[in-house]
């Protein structure tokens, strides 16, 4: 099994498990060792299953303002959470691979592992709920139609990406690319360069 699809599966369990109660309130229960990629993986999911159910929520056209406020300060840690994880996930490749050496020419890919698979994380919650879509029977046949033809594209999709993500693994592994850390930086939620966060502090 190649390690996208390893991840894959990973995520699906982690979607349908998550789904069979759906509470976005409800702790994370982690199938494996928080220390292992697998744990890191599986809790990136939940990160993702929860935000994705979230931001369903707060474009309720009738939520309480008090309630949208509360819940995009929520979104806001979601995604702090979510970049930190990825950027995890990078730190265990980044030392897996740091001894190996490149041949001539090697070149730097535009995007790290850890990016690409939070990429696989997200489509495979985008190929759960089409799927659901298709399969609405509250929905007429012109909506499930339009929802299986875009599951097609979303499936062709996760071919295109999961061959992606292991050629460029086999390919740092090969020496023909070689690893770089890659850090967001994100200054909104950092309360020393966010402008308005360091000025209120002042007053």
């Amino acid at each position: 099994m190649s390690f996208s699809e390893h991840c894959y599966r990973l995520f699906q369990d982690q979607i349908e498990t998550w789904h069979m109660t759906g509470d976005v309130d409800a702790p994370l229960v982690n199938k494996y060792r928080e220390d292992t990629m697998d744990g890191i993986l599986y809790r990136k999911n939940w990160i993702d299953t929860v935000q994705w159910h979230l931001e369903d929520i707060i474009r309720d056209p009738g939520i309480d303002p008090v309630d949208a406020l509360a819940l995009k300060r929520r979104i806001d840690k979601s995604n702090q959470d979510r970049t930190d994880l990825v950027e995890r996930i990078d730190d265990v490749f980044y030392l897996k691979y740091k001894d190996i050496q490149t041949v001539p020419g090697a070149r730097v890919n535009t995007e790290t592992p850890a990016w690409a698979i939070d990429r696989l994380s997200i489509l495979a919650l985008k190929i759960y709920h089409m799927g659901v879509e298709a399969a609405r029977t509250d929905a007429d046949e012109a909506h499930r139609a339009k929802c299986r033809a875009r599951l097609e594209i979303l499936t062709q999709q996760l071919g295109d990406l999961s061959t992606a993500i292991d050629e460029l693994l086999e390919d740092i592994e090969a020496g023909r690319k070689y690893m770089k850390l890659y850090r967001q930086v994100k200054m909104y939620n950092d309360p020393a360069l966010n402008p308005v966060l360091y000025q209120n502090q002042k007053q």
